[in-house]
């Protein structure tokens, strides 16, 4: 490492003389990866490699007196300042730092679809897209040179490993399918971002509607006529949405009681497919209809015209509420709260008990 710190000493002092371009370091990091399985020694050969083209890497392990501790999933993490180039790996994490005021320069596909979510692209028009959920592109990563990476708490040890290479990676050490897991999330990432007062702000803003659109649910909707159901529908069939999901925990703070019927295991969002006899288990007062695409539309439409459909009391009450799938069922975060808020605001106003 001291003749990689040399090295990068000589360059800057040369005239800014040129690093070594993305694919011939893209080119490196395969040959140590290829060469060797993960230990300290591959580890430090990697480290120094990314290094190279990347001083904020080398540099992490020297964040200065201003440095603070983050805390996450594989331990603490250094970080110093506030980060200018951030990658997100995690669509909470995206919402939640533009939520925060940044800009991130690199972000994952939302699911079912080809590019961020519909409702934050006018925010990220510019974003460079580095993967999908569960499927990061590292080479993508690398060349967005990210000051730090905003990951999930679910990604691996290996990759973390390889990320950590690249920029302190934060993973935040949150259980999934808790009622304030994105509370926590937001206050982890906004830290991490140096924008600690501008999570708080984030969360307030978030709290502040839950409570406007609780008064609406209890003086709009029936109190024994608040059971509900969140589904996603696919090709493959209806997907009950575990009522730990994001949206189902903003839709219990307002006041609605979120089933799944126990067709949900712990720890999973959502069920296996069900067959168009078994639609009688989301048999609820109010059903709330997610689709992803177009393919998903589809198949809603025609489920919707099957009998076993139209005999659901929430279809017969007029209680169905189609909501897009991006928002409800796959997406976290400050911004994305005022959006499923939104909705049921809009659904049950006007209703009278």
């Amino acid at each position: 490492m001291t003749i990689i710190r040399q090295l990068l000493k000589h360059s800057r002092q040369a005239g800014r003389a040129r690093q070594p371009t993305v694919a011939r370091l893209v080119a490196l990091v395969h040959l140590v990866i290829a060469a060797c399985t993960v230990s300290a020694a591959c580890t430090v050969i990697a480290a120094s490699t990314v290094a190279l083209a990347s001083p904020t890497a080398l540099a992490r392990s020297d964040a200065g007196p201003d440095a603070r501790s983050i805390e996450t999933v594989f331990g603490p993490v250094e970080v110093a300042g506030v980060p200018e180039r951030v990658v997100t790996l995690y669509e909470g994490a995206l919402d939640t730092a533009i939520a925060t005021g940044a800009e991130p320069v690199g972000a994952v596909i939302t699911r079912g679809g080809t590019s961020v979510a519909s409702y934050i692209q006018p925010l990220a028009d510019d974003i460079e897209i580095v993967g999908a959920p569960g499927e990061t592109n590292l080479e993508a990563v690398l060349a967005s040179q990210p000051d730090i990476i905003l990951a999930p708490g679910w990604t691996s040890p290996q990759q973390y490993r390889l990320l950590s290479l690249i920029a302190p990676t934060v993973a935040p050490d949150v259980p999934p399918y808790q009622s304030d897991s994105w509370i926590r999330e937001t206050r982890i990432f906004a830290r991490a971002l140096g924008r600690e007062a501008q999570g708080e702000a984030a969360i307030d803003k978030v709290q502040r509607r839950i409570a406007e659109v609780a008064k609406l649910v209890a003086a709009n909707v029936p109190e024994g006529q608040r059971d509900a159901a969140i589904v996603r529908w696919m090709p493959q069939g209806a997907l009950v949405m575990s009522p730990g999901i994001f949206s189902a925990t903003l839709l219990a703070a307002v006041g609605f009681d979120v089933s799944d019927a126990g067709l949900v295991n712990a720890g999973r969002p959502h069920s296996h497919p069900l067959s168009e006899e078994n639609l009688s288990a989301i048999d609820q007062s109010w059903l709330f209809l997610a689709t992803l695409n177009k393919d998903g539309k589809e198949a809603l439409d025609a489920a919707s015209r099957s009998p076993a459909f139209r005999r659901l009391q929430a279809v017969e009450n007029g209680q169905v509420v189609a909501v897009d799938g991006q928002e409800w069922t796959s997406a976290s975060g400050p911004l994305v709260a005022g959006q499923i808020l939104d909705a049921v605001a809009a659904a049950v106003s006007g209703r009278k008990p």
